[in-house]
């Protein structure tokens, strides 16, 4: 606890500003007295910031994180990704590599304001992580990489965001790069992401000559003057603007802010009719805190986002972004969840994540929406109708943690004891609790009086990816089997896109994931973490299977178990759906009549009996996905079991479906490349035999940006051949685009290497 208190003390410190006499004004960190547990613990809900930090890989996620805690007085030394020495990258696979693989949460105070900061992966086999952080956190920090703007994996998380309605600030990071361009990154924010940039600072200086911005609210410059490789960027001066700058800053300075206040107006019809009434001869005279004002409420809105420039890895720009973060970013009152409000001052959370520690078990992370979490107190899962004793309270530090007495709404919390809580269930006080809201949303007319008590006031979950691809994996020997299944037992319930199945057929344990870096990490944990040198097989690809054409039929099963006779007709269409998704997309649908005629029970027997159908096409025995059923007649005699009656389904969709032709599916991938273009021709050439399609070549500086989609069976371990290919000089990206139909010759291919003809 000593240790804990240390923590505390030395990072939840809040910054009080030095000014000094000249007319420049210095800007310094100074530690500020250490406030009360209480205090730090349970800040004003309007004074809270529950954010993520989200980005392509490479962005500079991290880096900035690590400026957020060490200009916040968190830490006491500037961490770096090269150097393997940063807060939130604490795995060792993290910090080997230098990625981020798993979200980290880390909590800091900055100018009277408490941030609960999330640091997000930025590389696809990881968006998962992405998507759990975002549906509990209430605003987004997007990092650009100022010299590529957009790219593929920044649709991705941005995608994301939008789904859940989640207000961003954009940071266009790494402005000292020779190629950064705030022009060419504003217009693919502008085309890429159809969002409205509010640009609120111009950069002082371009390339390695960037030494600061200026602020468009306040027409004031922030320059960094960093005169030594030990200068740690927390001292820069603010000035305000002069006739004796550059006359080019000066022009361009007044014409974005111009731009800054006509876009405003436009978007807020408040700000507009200030400027109409009270500013109408001079909109310069505009008041920066009103501006500022108008910039929230477009922020909260999501009719706008504001545009901050920087650079984390050379220490300039960070401290405007939290300043922005605090200003721009909503509290989490701010924020409308319908559901809690049923609640009302009743315990209501979330658990979004779950980390197993060797000492203490599994550790909960839950977003607290409304009423108060205490340690040593019954908690009531509505998701698992379980009731569960939390032991333990803490405030997340990365790998570290503080111990603490209660936590109010708005927080982010993380729990021990909490042994059968998984991502995505509900937690509230008591059973009590929950009927009690549903009650309430019942009265008020809400989704209670449609979907019953419990579900009616559960929090929706995560949606999880289906994997795309999977292994077997053996242990060493037999004696290592229970340590091995204890392992992806641990792993399954901390990452819910792993998935795990016994095959029916061989009894092998086939382990599925998001891609090849997901499950290289996946082997390297169960041998660091659990001590088992597990054997994986090779790598394959998660193919679906469809139908060809539209098949009805009709199937009877008869029989006869003991003095028991069963017998069930089945009458039912299978037809093919035009849209094809990533998802596991199949339909299900009754006949009016029937649907009137059925009871529950057995409704649900032959639901059963549909889904059951689709997890084995007639094909390869892959899932099938694109397939629509409409059950047209159920006859059933009295006594016929319910079992009987699935068994008859399942049977009669295999009919259909192997009447209707099996078609193989294959998991197609949106590519993005950037390359010289003197490496150009070989990278297309390399592609044209990978059975990729060019979809567009695009110029960004001095290279090109290659942009196809590319079956994922032929990007096994692309990234070494793309490293030969251009001795090094090329990045690239991958995102799940769509499950596409296999043309005949392929298909034949797969189906005699699968069949071991090949």
């Amino acid at each position: 606890m000593i240790w804990g208190r240390y923590l505390l003390s030395a990072g939840l410190q809040s910054s009080r500003w030095r000014v000094s006499c000249h007319v420049k004004r210095t800007y310094s960190f100074l530690p500020d007295d250490v406030k009360s547990l209480r205090a730090v613990v349970n800040p004003d809900i309007s004074k809270i910031r529950n954010i993520g930090i989200m980005a392509h890989i490479d962005a500079g996620k991290t880096t900035t994180t690590e400026r957020m805690l060490y200009y916040s007085g968190y830490t006491r030394a500037l961490g770096d990704v090269d150097d393997g020495d940063t807060v939130t990258d604490f795995m060792a696979q993290e910090r080997e590599r230098g990625i981020t693989i798993q979200s980290a949460a880390v909590t800091f105070d900055w100018k009277s304001h408490r941030i609960n900061l999330i640091d997000t992966p930025g590389h696809v086999d990881f968006t998962l992580e992405v998507e759990r952080a975002l549906r509990v956190l209430d605003g987004a920090v997007a990092v650009f990489d100022a010299s590529a703007g957009v790219e593929a994996q920044t649709l991705t998380v941005w995608r994301q965001a939008e789904k859940h309605h989640v207000p961003c600030v954009c940071f266009l990071n790494k402005m000292d790069k020779p190629a950064a361009s705030l022009s060419l990154s504003i217009e693919s924010i502008k085309q890429k992401l159809k969002a409205n940039p509010v640009l609120l600072q111009i950069p002082v200086g371009n390339g390695k000559s960037f030494t600061g911005v200026v602020d468009l609210l306040t027409n004031q410059k922030l320059i960094w003057k960093l005169k030594s490789s030990e200068n740690d960027g927390r001292v820069f001066e603010i000035k305000p603007l002069e006739h004796s700058d550059e006359p080019e800053l000066l022009q361009e300075v007044s014409e974005a802010r111009t731009a800054l206040i006509e876009q405003v107006a436009d978007l807020d019809d408040e700000f507009a009719e200030l400027l109409l009434t009270d500013f109408s001869e001079n909109f310069d005279a505009v008041p920066s805190n009103k501006l500022q004002e108008a910039v929230r409420r477009l922020t909260l809105a999501r009719k706008g986002v504001p545009v901050l420039c920087g650079s984390s890895l050379r220490n300039k720009g960070v401290q405007p972004l939290l300043d922005a973060i605090t200003a721009y970013l909503p509290a989490p009152n701010e924020r409308h969840h319908d559901l809690v409000r049923w609640y009302k001052d009743d315990l209501c959370a979330l658990a979004f994540k779950v980390l197993h520690d060797k000492q203490r078990g599994p550790l909960v992370f839950l977003r607290i929406y409304s009423g108060t979490l205490k340690p040593q107190t019954a908690i009531h899962n509505i998701n698992r109708n379980s009731i569960e004793r939390m032991s333990r309270l803490l405030v997340p530090f990365a790998d570290q943690h503080v111990e603490i007495p209660s936590m109010t709404a708005g927080n982010i919390a993380l729990t021990v004891g909490l042994k059968q809580t998984v991502t995505g269930d509900t937690i509230v006080s008591s059973k009590a609790s929950a009927a009690a809201a549903a009650r309430r949303a019942q009265n008020e007319g809400g989704t209670g009086k449609k979907r019953g008590e419990h579900v009616s006031v559960v929090l929706s979950g995560v949606e999880v990816p289906d994997p795309v691809f999977f292994c077997t994996i053996e242990p060493p020997t037999m004696a290592k089997q229970a340590d091995l299944e204890h392992a992806l037992n641990c792993l399954q319930r901390e990452d819910p896109s792993l998935k795990v199945r016994v095959d029916p057929d061989s009894g092998q344990t086939i382990l599925c994931g998001m891609g090849e870096l997901h499950i290289e990490i996946l082997h390297d944990r169960i041998k660091r973490e659990y001590g088992v040198e597990a054997d994986l097989g090779p790598l394959q690809v998660a193919y679906r299977e469809t139908i060809l054409q539209e098949v009805s039929t009709t199937d009877t099963l008869d029989r006869t178990v003991g003095d028991r006779r069963h017998v069930v007709t089945v009458e039912l269409t299978v037809k093919p759906l035009e849209a094809m998704s990533t998802g596991g997309s199949c339909e299900i649908a009754f006949e009016e009549k029937v649907d009137g005629q059925l009871s529950a029970e057995v409704k649900e027997a032959v639901e059963n009996g549909v889904h059951s159908s689709y997890l084995q096409g007639p094909l390869l025995g892959y899932p099938l996905q694109g397939v629509s059923t409409l059950i047209q007649s159920v006859n059933m005699e009295s006594g016929t079991s319910l079992a009987m009656v699935s068994a008859c389904v399942s049977r009669c969709m295999l009919k259909a479906f192997r009447l209707g032709g099996g078609q193989v599916l294959e998991p197609v991938m949106s590519l993005e490349v950037t390359v010289g273009e003197e490496h150009l021709g070989t990278v297309l050439g390399d592609l044209a035999q990978r059975r990729g399609t060019v979809r567009d070549i695009q110029s960004r500086h001095d290279n090109k940006v290659l942009i196809a989609t590319v079956p994922l069976a032929e990007m096994m371990g692309y990234s070494t051949v793309l490293r030969t290919l251009t001795s090094g000089n090329a990045t690239f990206s991958l995102e799940l685009d769509i499950y596409e139909t296999m043309n005949t010759q392929d298909q034949n291919t797969l189906l005699k290497r699968m069949s071991g003809l090949l």
